[in-house]
């Protein structure tokens, strides 16, 4: 056989051990039913595959566990007047929420169900509670749109409120790989460094004006990724250099809700206007929409662990998972 023909027939080789492989189908979102008027407004995965994923239920002021092996998931009452919109997993692995109806934070032991509530300072007066963090101290750092920021220490109870430097706004609220942590301000269209020593806040401007940063998370480089409501766009901030750069999203007149990056620095974004999750890989600028399944899902927030995405759709009430890979 001639050297023609043996390649000839590795050729037909190869093709026939290509068909024989099972086609695999592009991953799709899937969705989670919660209580009906539940309302979930945020969500956070615990870090385990497979492990349980918290929601805040807003209108009924309960936190939702979802197992999502079965589907199958419970609410735990927060307390009276509850009407919880933040929620992450600590480092203790429980989940820690702030609570805008007891103008309070609130723990809840994810073994016992034990609720644990913080109040804000009484003199503070109602804070409008959004979304909180940790140092590396352990400490919960968190925000208030009617103009506040504070830090609770879960070891000592002490928690501490201050003035935004610029009054309405602060919203999202996130923690650098080397332990900084800033906020975004909704109404004040900037983003904020905090000395988690000193409480003292530093304003950073975003080039573009009035943009209504929303919320803010760090990838594994410290640089700063920050949705803007607005304008419906994303921005990242390198606090090395101090240099922005921005990118607008897909579609007419796009408005940009929440931002979470990955393990793999993927920028996942919720975009209202075409009611989708959005990917965006900086290393080659492409956006990937995965639209809802239903209309007007109204995904506020998303938070989710290696290999998986998470959304609320507060206006469906059910959670989606988008995967990551």
């Amino acid at each position: 056989m001639s050297i023609r023909q043996r390649w000839f027939v590795a050729v037909i080789s190869l093709a026939a051990s290509l068909a024989s492989l099972p086609l695999v189908a592009r991953a799709e979102p899937a969705y989670f039913d919660v209580a009906r008027g539940a309302q979930p407004h945020d969500v956070a995965a615990s870090p385990a595959p497979g492990g349980p994923v918290y929601y805040t239920a807003q209108a009924t002021g309960k936190l939702g566990i979802l197992d999502p092996g079965s589907g199958r998931f419970e609410e735990i009452p927060l307390g009276s007047r509850s009407a919880p919109h933040g929620v992450i997993v600590g480092p203790d692995g429980a989940p820690w929420i702030t609570d805008g109806g007891q103008n309070a934070i609130v723990r809840v032991d994810p073994k016992t169900r034990v609720v644990r509530v913080w109040p804000l300072p009484a003199d503070t007066g109602y804070a409008n509670l959004n979304t909180l963090t940790f140092d590396k101290k352990g400490r919960v750092w968190f925000t208030g749109q009617s103009g506040y920021y504070g830090r609770l220490d879960p070891a000592s109870g002490e928690v501490r409120v201050w003035k935004a430097p610029r009054g309405r706004g602060p919203y999202g609220i996130a923690t650098t790989p080397a332990g900084d942590v800033w906020y975004a301000s909704l109404a004040g269209s900037h983003i904020a460094r905090i000395d988690t020593e000193t409480g003292v806040a530093t304003v950073i401007e975003p080039p573009t004006k009035d943009q209504g940063a929303r919320r803010i998370w760090p990838d594994s480089r410290g640089r700063l990724w920050v949705s803007y409501w607005n304008t419906g766009q994303v921005g990242m901030y390198d606090p090395v250099t101090r240099e922005w750069r921005e990118w607008k999203l897909p579609g007419d007149s796009p408005r940009t809700y929440s931002v979470w990056v990955d393990d793999r620095d993927q920028v996942w974004l919720t975009e209202w206007t075409t009611n989708a999750i959005v990917r965006f890989d900086p290393a080659t600028g492409k956006f990937d929409r995965f639209p809802s399944s239903k209309a007007n899902a109204n995904v506020r927030q998303m938070l989710g662990r290696s290999g998986e995405a998470w959304g609320a759709e507060s206006g469906n009430d059910r959670l989606v998972r988008v995967p990551a890979r």
